[in-house]
């Protein structure tokens, strides 16, 4: 039974290495997304070997609580699904700077500090390659504060995004 499985193991790998699609050397567009409040991102990917490439993030993120920038660097792994079809997964990190919306306590108000917060993510996710110079993708990135101020200290969130890339 083991010689069976182990026949059936690498003759997946051999089929997947196969059926391998080419991933674009460069991805420009939009990652649009919600964590805690609406964000958007220019996202920039770069193709480093047949399977990995480097993606970069530009965005900002809009909430009732707060206002922030930030900008991440992800590494990821790229495997093929099927026909057009891929999922991806990879580590990064990322920098960011917030300002917080005033609060209302006791008929005042008081504004929590802002600033500077660093964090670390985690990246999951499908994409879809057009046959067209497309690239539509939808992923998770979990990220936790490391350094920051308010939420941005030592907060787990889960950042959710549709991504519209033009492939060059």
């Amino acid at each position: 039974m083991k010689p069976i499985r182990i026949v059936l193991i690498l003759h997946l790998f051999v089929f997947t290495g196969i059926n391998a699609q080419e991933i674009s050397d460069n991805t420009l567009g939009l990652r649009l997304g919600d964590s805690d409040g609406f964000g958007a991102e220019i996202s920039y990917q770069r193709l480093i070997t047949r399977s990995t490439r480097l993606e970069f993030n530009l965005g900002w993120r809009d909430s009732r609580e707060y206002d922030a920038f930030k900008i991440s660097g992800l590494y990821q792994w790229v495997r093929p699904i099927s026909g057009n079809f891929n999922w991806y997964f990879g580590a990064g990190v990322g920098l960011g700077s917030a300002s917080f919306e005033p609060i209302p306590i006791n008929g005042g108000f008081f504004t929590p500090e802002g600033g500077f917060f660093a964090f670390m993510a985690g990246d999951i996710g499908v994409e879809y390659n057009f046959d067209i110079p497309l690239l539509l993708s939808f992923d998770i990135r979990p990220e936790i504060g490391m350094v920051g101020y308010g939420d941005f200290d030592d907060n787990f969130d889960f950042d959710i995004a549709l991504g519209l890339r033009y492939q060059f």
